[in-house]
């Protein structure tokens, strides 16, 4: 009984904590606001509000918007693609290779995390390299993983801290004189027809690809179809501006059953915190180190910072990367083909994560 009251004291504290990023440090608020403050009430002492049998609102939540339903995950897709502009990777399509390069670190880190876990709790640890929130989601719930909850709450964590360790990790596998690279983009024009079919052509090509991805890229595609059509201009800008952070918001509290101090603190979810970070690590990794390999055949050189935009953490990834190249170089603005790498990296992540399923579901 002691114990479980240290543990429940410990989670109302780690809620606290969550508080305390998403308020001060602006850190994800739409998320870890609602974690820590679920956090907080699933662990009070004979809280019944996330309790199935007294039919809490939390357990409600968890059962309806992501156990049984997957509601959530796949609305937020809708909110997600509705805000993503294709044009840089449409108007430089290459870009999807430094996408696809940048999920390296998922298989790597899967393979590691077998070597401890069973196999579908490894799959659904390596997905946190993925930095796509609702694919983690998705894929640890169908693999049906015995560590959803920390799955999640590293998840995310690590996606709102790509702004501190994706510049470390960029800086120690390249050199200056290869940050100095400078770039120079020359968009080209993309007609309101490409973006049109742009969603629909990939939607198809995933589903014949990935199958179990079809939920989640059809989503994504659909939302940006709703940007690109032109003619639902409002409820384009509700799906960006409230449908997303809305259901971001009670995604955070539907979480909250599975933060129990009980389930949450076991030397489990520390090696999750491990594996999560080398799997943001070598995501980052992979994409450089396909630049590097690439230049080693290409005349006119790319920067290999470029390959940090290629995990799904939009558009973070992609302001770190500016942000480094602006430090190697005044005169380099590498943006446009961050972003159209980072959008790419989207995709990517979410057909890994159908393949991941394809494999072990």
């Amino acid at each position: 009984m002691k114990l479980e009251l240290f543990y429940s004291a410990l989670m109302m504290a780690v809620g606290g904590i969550l508080i305390y990023l998403a308020i001060k440090k602006k850190m994800e608020p739409t998320l870890l606001l609602p974690m820590g403050f679920g956090a907080i009430l699933v662990n009070i002492p004979g809280s019944m509000i996330a309790s199935s049998e007294a039919h809490g609102i939390l357990a409600w939540l968890y059962e309806i918007g992501i156990n049984n339903a997957e509601v959530f995950p796949l609305l937020l897709f809708i909110g997600i693609g509705s805000m993503i502009d294709f044009g840089p990777l449409l108007s430089k399509p290459w870009l999807i290779f430094i996408g696809a390069a940048g999920q390296g670190g998922i298989f790597i880190t899967m393979i590691i995390a077998s070597l401890f876990f069973p196999v579908n709790d490894a799959a659904s640890i390596g997905i946190i390299g993925a930095a796509d929130g609702p694919t983690a989601i998705l894929v640890s719930m169908r693999l049906h993983s015995s560590f959803i909850a920390p799955i999640l709450i590293v998840a995310y964590c690590y996606m709102a801290l790509v702004p501190i360790i994706q510049p470390i990790v960029l800086r120690l596998v390249t050199t200056q004189k290869e940050r100095e690279i400078e770039m120079h983009y020359k968009p080209n024009g993309v007609s309101q027809t490409t973006r049109i079919l742009f969603p629909i052509v990939v939607t198809v090509v995933s589903g014949l690809i990935a199958p179990d991805s079809i939920s989640l890229v059809g989503m994504l595609m659909f939302g940006n179809l709703i940007r690109e059509c032109k003619v639902l201009g409002s409820l384009q800008r509700a799906a960006e501006n409230i449908l997303s952070p809305l259901i971001t918001l009670l995604l955070g509290l539907a979480i909250a059953p599975k933060m129990s101090g009980a389930e949450l603190l076991r030397w489990e979810s520390l090696m999750i915190i491990s594996f999560g970070l080398l799997a943001f690590t070598f995501d980052t990794i992979c994409g450089v180190l396909f630049i590097k390999g690439a230049n080693l055949f290409l005349k006119q050189k790319v920067n290999p910072l470029i390959g940090g935009a290629g995990i799904s953490s939009f558009p973070m990834s992609s302001r770190v990367v500016q942000s480094e190249g602006l430090k190697a170089n005044k005169q380099n603005h590498l943006l446009p083909f961050a972003l159209g790498a980072n959008v790419s990296g989207q995709i990517a992540s979410v057909i890994a994560g159908g393949l991941i399923l394809r494999v072990f579901s």
